[in-house]
């Protein structure tokens, strides 16, 4: 743990929702650090401190520097008094801020459901439920996540577009660990389709 006060410089960037953040003391000296949300920061305290604080949407440390994207309205005066006191508070504890080995194993099965779930309700079905569909996950072994498509989904002819261009790449913009994601629908089973198999149009999505 440092014995002088440590110093914290923010430094605002051409885009409003990201500021950079430097430390008088080197955070991550052997490698850069990229981490998009609060499931990904397990394990790395200082990551978990800054994911607690609201309104961060990504980190990303390099050095000394600290680059935070921000997705709520707090001004970057408000939001960085706040970032500074939790930098500070993780370098005081005397833990080691980001662990050697952290971000060089697979997540838990049980992290990665839950991190899938919330995904799904908070930027998937919101969009698949205007057309009367739902995205429900099933299961996740090792980084494959299992997923089966309801309603306006089943037996749609866009479906493999939706899930393909739609719904993986959302799963997989928040968590780069998962690996394939699998459809496990039966789709000849399904009763009112968004679009019938001879279309293949579009993406409710």
């Amino acid at each position: 743990m440092p014995t002088n006060p440590i110093k914290i410089t923010a430094e605002p960037t051409a885009d409003p929702n990201i500021c950079k953040f430097t430390v008088d003391i080197p955070l991550s000296p052997a490698r850069t650090i990229n981490c998009r949300n609060k499931d990904a920061a397990q394990g790395a305290p200082l990551l978990e401190a800054l994911f607690n604080v609201d309104g961060i949407r990504e980190v990303l440390i390099s050095g000394s520097v600290i680059t935070i994207a921000k997705s709520g309205s707090d001004s970057w005066p408000v939001l960085g008094k706040m970032i500074g006191a939790t930098i500070r508070g993780a370098i005081e504890s005397g833990q080691p801020l980001i662990p050697d080995n952290w971000g060089t194993k697979p997540p838990s099965e049980n992290n990665l459901y839950q991190a899938v779930e919330r995904i799904l309700a908070t930027r998937v079905n919101p969009g698949v439920s205007t057309h009367g569909g739902k995205v429900e996950l099933v299961d996740v072994k090792g980084t494959s996540v299992y997923l089966r498509l309801s309603g306006g989904c089943q037996g749609c002819g866009a479906a493999n577009v939706t899930l393909r261009q739609g719904i993986e790449k959302a799963i997989r913009a928040q968590l780069p660990e998962v690996t394939e994601v699998i459809d496990i629908t039966d789709h000849a089973s399904g009763k009112n389709p968004f679009y019938k198999t001879t279309r293949t149009d579009g993406s409710p999505l």
